[in-house]
């Protein structure tokens, strides 16, 4: 089992002592958010609540996720980086493709693209990307990137991106994983053709439910090889639970450790605290 810390939410002059303490700490990786704005009306529901309301507070920091994770991996040297969850939709492949080789280049291939379709038609229309294509395109952005961070010339014909006879440099050591996010079968289906899924809130029930789902998929895909299955578990507290987690095909837990000793509202100080603790009480345990 492996444990990731979620930077959502955290105010910025956090980020870089909560990311060098989890390089320290043996944590697996941190995840980095994506939002552009927060517009104060909203007619989208967010898709993550019973009541539709965001979940964060609108004065939350949302900096952006690639150049953060640029300046987290230069004061890291083995913990990896993803996003939960980039929506490279609403932006140009090409340029999707550059930041994140980029980023990959420069922390030494310890990057992974999180990415998932979308679910704010305003913000998407305020950035002048299409909603109602989002999926379609993120499946051919995703095949175009991947054919970018190849080494040396590239081609591509799409049916809504074409490339001629280009390169784009610098490449990424190795091809940068994929991770998709989403509940809806469309999403499993989009993330058992890739590398690993990314998950929201569950119990340790549901979450080896999606699991065993994820994994039916790949079976009838032909897919082979590791895949990846994070999620945050919300009746997840001693070893044992994630134990039972992990034998239910849940890799990796994302988490904010913290909040098991000092609640939602920790300084920095108990957030630390918090991190260490939780590496003795569970990561040591497991």
């Amino acid at each position: 089992m492996r444990f990731s810390i979620v930077t959502a939410f955290q105010p910025c002059d956090h980020l870089i002592p909560l990311a060098k303490a989890a390089d320290e700490l043996g944590y697996h990786a941190i995840s980095v958010p994506d939002h552009v704005v927060d517009l104060e009306e909203l007619e989208t529901p967010y898709p993550y609540t019973p009541d539709g309301k965001r979940r964060w507070d609108i004065e939350a920091e949302w900096p952006d996720p690639w150049v953060l994770v640029g300046a987290l991996s230069a004061v890291t040297t083995r913990v990896r980086f993803f996003t939960s969850i980039y929506v490279a939709a609403m932006r140009n492949p090409y340029q999707v493709a550059k930041t994140v080789g980029t980023a990959a280049v420069l922390s030494g291939d310890r990057v992974s693209l999180g990415v998932g379709i979308g679910w704010c038609r305003e913000e998407f229309e305020l950035l002048g990307a299409s909603f109602g294509t989002r999926g379609k395109r993120t499946d051919e952005g995703l095949s175009l990137m991947k054919a970018l961070w190849e080494p040396g010339w590239t081609e591509f014909e799409g049916q809504f991106y074409t490339a001629p006879k280009m390169m784009m440099n610098p490449s990424p050591g190795a091809q940068v994983p994929i991770l998709v996010g989403g509940l809806s079968e469309i999403a499993f289906q989009r993330a058992a053709r890739h590398d690993g899924w990314v998950g929201d809130i569950y119990t340790i029930e549901e979450a080896v439910g999606h699991a065993a789902r994820l994994q039916e998929i790949r079976a009838e895909q032909g897919a082979t090889g590791d895949f990846s299955v994070i999620t945050a578990l919300s009746d997840a507290f001693l070893p044992e639970h994630f134990a039972t987690a992990e034998a239910g095909g849940i890799t990796e837990v994302w988490t904010m450790p913290w909040v098991y000793y000092h609640g939602m509202d920790a300084s920095l100080e108990q957030k630390l605290d918090g991190m260490e603790r939780f590496a003795v009480d569970i990561i040591g345990a497991l």
